[in-house]
């Protein structure tokens, strides 16, 4: 996702996803984001939200996010070449997280892709959803079938409860493990799931007809467990985990490398693998996966409580300007200001001191390990 999302007025040509009459009834705070009147928070408020997810279960409208599927014996040799990622090899039923990339080695978005069997299913953000679909159509249009599911919501259920709650209404979900997919039927309709999600928590991530997303929605939200959460929360709740927002911690003049996901790029992909190369911007990341990079994005815990926001620099002992912080807030979980940002390779060692520019004032921090929680997802 791309934008931010602390605005506080709302324009009559935004977009609404299907549960936006939910969300007026329950109270939410609603902010532009991605071109949709989405909820900020409800009237639990944001602190009370991100602890619920932690503790119990959170229910999440992110039916902004663009869904599409590719069909045709070719699409996932087709997909490859626009992804530093391993899809042919990807097993029927399983999830993989991938970076569309450009010739200069940036990322243009990153996205979630699935094997349905005869066909790929792709989650990509909000904010790129249209530019994507014209990137996939442009490139990919010869080779297979790309369809935009506009006619689908997704929800997202997360948190330590979350495996519990669709066991109850879906049996056969108790058998799957993270970054496993299934089609399961609920409300009476057939859904395609992933245990999957943005929290660092174990979950669910929930595409449905948009005819249907209500009645489900109510559904999630008659368990115990389970309560509506704003993008206040999802804000923070990813960045504890240290997840990547686009737009802020990565974009399209930073490479995967630069932005700690070297991860992600697999080794069949890699220099000397079966199928290296072959996506844009190749030749620039596997140098500088051989060679390594001017800057990185490492965790930043500030000393003092006082917030560390997007956009701020970040400063050695000698005042020289050493990098920016791109995503910072307040993680409930720690009881304290976290942030992830780009610092020039000498600064990136666990435990560095530096400081922030925060609105004229040097605020402490030290460059910490990122996830600043431990993540919970569940592996079986």
């Amino acid at each position: 996702m791309k934008e931010t999302i602390y605005m506080n007025t709302v324009t009559e040509h935004l977009a609404h996803t299907p549960l936006y009459k939910l969300h007026m009834e329950l109270g939410a705070r609603m902010v532009p984001f991605a071109d949709y009147e989405m909820p900020l928070q409800y009237p639990m408020g944001i602190l009370k939200e991100h602890i619920h997810t932690r503790s119990k279960a959170g229910l999440f409208d992110v039916s902004h996010m663009g869904q599409v599927r590719l069909t045709g014996e070719n699409a996932a040799v087709a997909l490859e070449t626009l992804v530093p990622v391993d899809i042919v090899d990807l097993d029927i039923n399983r999830q993989r997280y991938a970076l569309f990339t450009n010739e200069q080695g940036g990322i243009l978005d990153d996205l979630m892709v699935s094997n349905g069997g005869d066909h790929l299913f792709l989650v990509v953000n909000a904010a790129c959803k249209q530019q994507d679909i014209a990137y996939l159509r442009q490139h990919l249009s010869g080779q297979c079938t790309i369809e935009e599911l506009s006619d689908r919501a997704l929800l997202a259920l997360q948190g330590p409860e979350a495996g519990a709650v669709m066991a109850r209404l879906a049996p056969e979900t108790a058998k799957m493990i993270f970054m496993d997919t299934a089609t399961v039927t609920l409300v009476g309709v057939e859904c395609f799931i992933s245990r999957s999600g943005y929290t660092g928590e174990d979950g669910f991530e929930i595409s449905v007809p948009n005819e249907q997303a209500e009645a489900l929605a109510r559904l999630l939200l008659a368990q115990p467990e389970v309560a509506l959460i704003g993008l206040g929360a999802r804000d923070s709740l990813r960045l504890e985990a240290g997840l990547c927002l686009y737009g802020h911690d990565m974009d399209t003049h930073t490479t995967p490398i630069e932005a700690s996901l070297s991860w992600a790029l697999s080794k069949v992909r890699r220099a000397g693998g079966g199928r290296a190369g072959g996506y844009p911007g190749a030749d620039i990341i596997q140098g500088q996966l051989a060679s390594g990079v001017e800057r990185k994005r490492v965790g930043l815990l500030a000393k003092d409580r006082v917030p560390v926001r997007d956009g701020a620099q970040i400063l050695d002992a000698h005042e020289n300007v050493v990098g920016q912080v791109t995503s910072g807030s307040f993680g409930p979980t720690l009881g304290g200001p976290v942030a992830m940002g780009y610092v020039e390779i000498a600064h990136t060692q666990l435990g560095t001191l530096l400081h922030a520019n925060v609105r004229g004032k040097a605020v402490p921090i030290e460059v910490a390990k990122t996830p600043f929680i431990t993540l919970r997802y569940y592996r079986g």
